[in-house]
């Protein structure tokens, strides 16, 4: 069956993602158009360029991810560092390796621009990001030319890079906009999970089937120390910026995915939590497709669109 797939963000906790994809793979789900936030834009983007779960599968495990944060975890980098990249990049790390990493993914597919997945004016991605100065989410590519920016030729990569700056952890990315820098932040700022971004007047072609993280012990907000309380606060705000809106009608086309305890920075994840974690989005997966009906979903809430 086609389907298109929308994806939350949620840092480390997006491995859950992969488990979900393959499964729903195996189910014999195609994807046709995918979006993203965030963690969420990576698979969504990985997805759109080619890669099926079962690759991802196999690349997911043999990442380091303590190399994109300079091999470093929150606490072991020094005050002096800290303040100079924070008051200076507004940011303790550039997100520049994640870039790279991601570009150099996407030419072993060939599909380095969007132009490279787009057909005309419809695009297999979209990328969700905020832009903070102008106070509004943006849809890369399809935003671009409020920027006068050439979507076609746009990095996919850059536009990935952009959606995971998560404010004060990751360095934004600035476009110019009207002889202006605007910054571009985590997508999850003002729109973590837009499930709906795909929807249209009456009935689908087939269905918008949406990848979302549940913490089961979200815990408290920690204050040790300036550091891990903005940290902490920042994903209280992000990952529950959708929850108010979440519609029935949205909630059963949504795999939830339990996230283990799994924390959205927690870049020194062990193989063992990481196998757990996909898992988990596998199992998600297998129990929302004994429940699923698109046919029923559409006599629920679609006809009367």
């Amino acid at each position: 069956m086609n389907a298109d797939g929308v994806f939350e963000g949620g840092g480390i906790k997006a491995i859950g993602f992969v488990g979900a994809v393959c499964k729903m793979e195996e189910a014999g789900f195609k994807w046709q158009r995918l979006a993203g936030t965030s963690a969420g834009a990576i698979v969504a983007s990985l997805l759109a360029v080619g890669y099926t779960g079962k690759e991802l599968k196999e690349i997911i495990p043999g990442i380091d991810y303590l190399s994109f944060v300079d091999g470093k975890s929150l606490k072991q980098i020094s005050f002096i560092k800290n303040t100079f990249n924070l008051l200076i990049k507004y940011g303790f790390y550039s997100g520049d390796k994640i870039e790279i990493f991601l570009n150099n993914l996407f030419q072993k597919k060939g599909r380095t621009k969007f132009k490279n997945i787009c057909n005309g004016n419809n695009c297999k991605l979209k990328v969700i990001v905020s832009d903070i100065t102008r106070k509004k989410a943006v849809i890369f590519p399809d935003d671009l030319k409020e920027y006068n920016i050439d979507a076609k030729e746009f990095s996919i990569a850059r536009a990935v890079r952009m959606s995971i700056s998560l404010p004060y952890y990751f360095q934004p990315v600035t476009l110019n906009y009207k002889d202006n820098l605007d910054y571009m932040v985590d997508g999850g700022i003002f729109s973590n999970f837009p499930v709906w971004l795909f929807d249209v007047d009456g009935i689908p072609r087939w269905p918008t089937i949406g990848f979302k993280l549940v913490d089961s012990d979200p815990g408290k907000i920690k204050k040790n120390n300036i550091l891990t309380f903005t940290k902490d606060l920042l994903d209280s705000v992000i990952y529950t910026s959708d929850e108010t809106f979440i519609t029935n009608k949205d909630k059963v086309r949504t795999i939830n995915i339990p996230t283990m305890g799994v924390k959205t920075t927690e870049f020194n994840i062990s193989k063992e939590k990481s196998k757990e974690l996909y898992s988990s989005g596998y199992n998600s997966a297998e129990n929302f497709l004994s429940e699923w009906n698109f046919n029923q979903y559409i006599r629920s809430y679609r006809n009367k669109s």
